[in-house]
């Protein structure tokens, strides 16, 4: 029996909601077999506001990982999370090139979700001038986004519009810029951008707080249904369901957070 395998380069969110965590049961819902290649470790302080602890991994540890499932055993699809360092950055870069990963998605971490500046600027622009032109898709969110094209944070559908075609040009073969619920819109709109026409990817609204580690899960979901030999917009329509069912059956981790629940799709028939 042979399982479509996965890799995340990413980093671990001890609370578990997010990171590694989020990609490993998102591939393991969607049917693939999930592998790491470790970058950070974020804990969290329960003493101080659950203020966010990053750990890196040196990178001759993270060459080691890469080379053991790159080198050692081969994927269908892998994505990035947090990376950390240009260091990190550039090492992903010459594997990524090294092994030939042509379904690569690039979710360009900048920031833990709750913040809305970047922590390091000058790591941000590497990202996007050193990884984003070799991914197949990459997923910002409408910060990353405006990071990314260089532009103030969009504010409308058109503003997502002009920040993909932006982003796009770097290089990817696929944008998707996730508006999530704000835009003003009445739904939850993402945008797909392919380098001719734009797709609006909608679902209904979710009044909820307790989002952590969606973005991770949302990403992971393309990877693995890519994984599976799906198309790209078939890939992005099945994540937007999976991360929609996420969402509805998330839940409260704590007085500060509350997480998406993984296993939600695998409960109910995918939508049509």
């Amino acid at each position: 029996m042979s399982i479509p395998k996965t890799l995340t380069i990413a980093g671990s969110d001890t609370s578990g909601g997010a990171g590694i965590q989020a990609d490993l049961k998102t591939f393991q819902e969607l049917g693939t077999y999930g592998m790491v290649s470790l970058t950070t470790i974020v804990a969290q302080d329960p003493d101080n506001d659950w203020f966010h602890r990053v750990y890196p991994i040196d990178t001759a540890t993270l060459e080691a990982q890469l080379d053991t499932v790159l080198k050692g055993i081969g994927v269908q699809a892998a994505k990035t999370g947090m990376l950390g360092s240009k260091e990190v950055i550039e090492m992903v870069a010459k594997k990524i090139d090294e092994h030939q990963i042509e379904q690569l998605v690039v979710d360009p971490v900048m920031v833990c979700k709750g913040a809305d500046e970047p922590v390091n600027p000058e790591m941000d622009a590497y990202l996007r001038d050193t990884l984003v032109p070799k991914a197949f898709i990459v997923t910002p969110n409408l910060f990353e986004a405006s990071q990314l094209a260089q532009v103030s944070l969009p504010q409308s559908l058109e503003d997502m519009k002009a920040a993909a075609e932006k982003i796009y040009q770097l290089g990817p073969s696929f944008v998707i810029v996730k508006g999530g619920a704000d835009t003003g819109a009445e739904k939850s709109i993402d945008v797909l951008y392919d380098g001719n026409s734009f797709e609006y990817i909608e679902s209904e609204k979710i009044n909820t707080d307790y989002t952590h580690g969606a973005g991770c899960t949302f990403s992971a979901a393309i990877t693995a249904e890519l994984a599976n030999g799906k198309s790209v917009r078939e890939a992005i329509h099945t994540a937007k369901q999976f991360i929609q069912a996420s969402i509805q059956e998330s839940f409260r981790l704590n007085e500060h957070v509350g997480s998406v629940n993984h296993t939600a799709y695998r409960h109910r028939a995918p939508q049509s």
